[in-house]
């Protein structure tokens, strides 16, 4: 099954609003990457880690009747999206008609792997340099994200492959990883950061009850925190 690795540039990171402005994908086969117009303009947050411009799309098409959209609805119909942070992905693309069958999500699958709890963050380019991954490319560019993308990919894959040689079942179990939320184990955030959840829960649940209704009331874009938090709560 052809694996689909990609990446997106947004006009912002909000998943019920913003959209795509810049599509890059790479197959077993080929490398694509465009710039689009998107249907509102380039936020000042996002244009300052993309340098991304509204003048620069101002003359470029939308996405919706580009054959970038029609290769991609043909590949995805049949092939594995492979993302980091693929709920974001995924909802670019949702977002603008494209069913996404199986995908696969590196942030998810390099949390799962890390069982020691020893990787400070899970960010892209966090991963790229603490990996020491030789990768050509620039960060917050589409291409180069896929780069990297590829790259972290194949390093996770070999880690399953110890576990489960054959590729096709390795394949799966990131499959099956990458579609269940992250149970963190301890806080990269706030007055208890870098306190382990199983003790915090016993000095201060209060607060992980006040978190999980901050969470729950911000809808379900963290919905990695609010199963590891009911988790903890047994709620």
């Amino acid at each position: 099954m052809e694996l689909i690795f990609l990446d997106t540039e947004t006009t912002g990171n909000i998943l019920d609003k913003d959209r795509l402005c810049q599509v890059c994908y790479k197959t077993s086969k080929e490398t694509k990457v465009e710039y689009f117009k998107p249907p509102l303009p380039m936020s000042i947050k996002s244009m300052s880690i993309t340098h991304i411009t509204n003048k620069m799309l101002e003359d470029k098409k939308p996405f919706a009747n580009s054959q970038m959209k029609k290769d991609l609805e043909k590949l995805l119909s049949t092939g594995i999206l492979v993302a980091h942070n693929a709920k974001f992905d995924c909802a670019m693309l949702k977002a603008e008609g494209i069913v996404i069958p199986k995908s696969i999500c590196t942030l998810r699958v390099a949390r799962y792997l890390d069982t020691d709890d020893v990787i400070p963050e899970y960010g892209l380019q966090f991963l790229r340099y603490y990996l020491d991954l030789e990768v050509v490319g620039n960060a917050h560019d589409a291409e180069g994200d896929v780069n990297v993308l590829q790259a972290i990919f194949e390093r996770l894959l070999s880690k399953i492959k110890e576990i489960l040689p054959a590729d096709e079942k390795a394949i799966q179990k990131m499959i099956e990883i990458s579609n269940t939320p992250s149970l963190f184990t301890k806080f990269n955030f706030g007055k208890h950061k870098d306190e382990k959840i199983e003790e915090v829960i016993k000095n201060d649940r209060g607060y992980l009850e006040w978190l999980l209704k901050q969470k729950l009331a911000s809808g379900n874009e963290d919905e990695d925190w609010i199963y590891t938090l009911e988790h903890y709560l047994q709620k």
